[in-house]
């Protein structure tokens, strides 16, 4: 008998996860087993009662990776582009390496919004939203104005600058060799140009 409900009870596990995949909804949740005392295993994604006994099963991970629209903040780029001389292809491809257009972004340093500005720059360069995708922007582009302009118009130390700090790139003269500085300054000119010839 026991081993008749084992069967059953693991026939109806299988068939309600068939039924899950083939009709693709997505549904995230974790599966919990609990095995009682006389040997039947019990499953369910909401273990309410002997919590402590129940035991996760199949751990769900979601796969969503959230988008943002590329083209959402165009008016306010054109806006910092035109107020700091700087050009539209090339601030969409600094948010884009830096954010992907995700205005809540938050890096593991603490750089926050579109253009992943530090909180010690907030006040400095006028911030009282950091997720306010115009004060966001606006700051990026003085500040970035302010590298490019610091560093004579080249662009790959500006750009390493936005990434590195001016310190970094004043004591190596030229982009430091940060791995990721490195990258971040390939990764935004392949968008500069791709956007330039859009």
């Amino acid at each position: 008998m026991k081993e008749y409900n084992k069967l059953k009870i693991l026939a109806i596990l299988i068939s309600t996860l068939t039924v899950c995949f083939i009709t693709a909804v997505p549904v995230l949740a974790d599966i919990y087993r609990y095995v009682d005392e006389d040997g039947v295993m019990h499953f369910t994604n909401v273990p309410t009662s002997s919590i402590k006994k129940f035991k996760v099963f199949i751990r769900e991970k979601p796969a969503v990776v959230q988008s943002y629209s590329t083209e959402k903040y165009d008016d306010l780029i054109t806006l910092a582009s035109e107020i700091y001389g700087v050009a539209f292809p090339l601030l969409k491809a600094i948010i884009k390496a830096e954010s992907d257009f995700d205005p809540y972004a938050v890096s593991k340093k603490g750089a926050t919004g579109l253009m992943q500005i530090m909180p010690e720059n907030f006040k400095l360069l006028g911030i009282r939203d950091p997720f306010d995708p115009w004060q966001n922007i606006n700051a990026g582009a003085r500040y970035f104005k302010q590298m490019y302009d610091r560093f004579k118009g080249k662009l790959a130390l500006s750009l390493a600058a936005y990434n590195a700090g001016p310190t970094a790139v004043d004591r190596y003269k030229t982009i430091p060799p940060y791995a990721e500085t490195e990258e971040y300054v390939r990764r935004v000119m392949k968008y500069y140009y791709n956007y330039k010839n859009l």
